[in-house]
């Protein structure tokens, strides 16, 4: 896991990974309240929760998985 994204891409994971962290708590929230009937959404909510802590992970490490199989981002 060596480096392979600059600076505009550790920041574009970053902001990435936070917004889908704070999206997934709002859906939580969502489903706690009622809004939102089905108890499946609870499997979005992990999926999208880890899904940003990964991007966050990569932007800390300066690393990233769909680079590092061979596709070329433009970030």
């Amino acid at each position: 896991m060596e480096c392979n994204i600059g600076a505009k891409g550790k920041l574009a994971r970053l902001i990435t990974g936070i917004m889908a962290i704070a999206f997934a708590a709002v859906l939580g929230l969502l489903i706690i309240m009622g809004v939102i009937s089905s108890s499946m959404w609870w499997y979005a909510v992990g999926a999208i929760a880890f899904g940003g802590a990964f991007a966050i992970f990569e932007a800390k490490a300066g690393w990233c998985i769909v680079r590092a199989i061979g596709i070329k981002t433009p970030l």
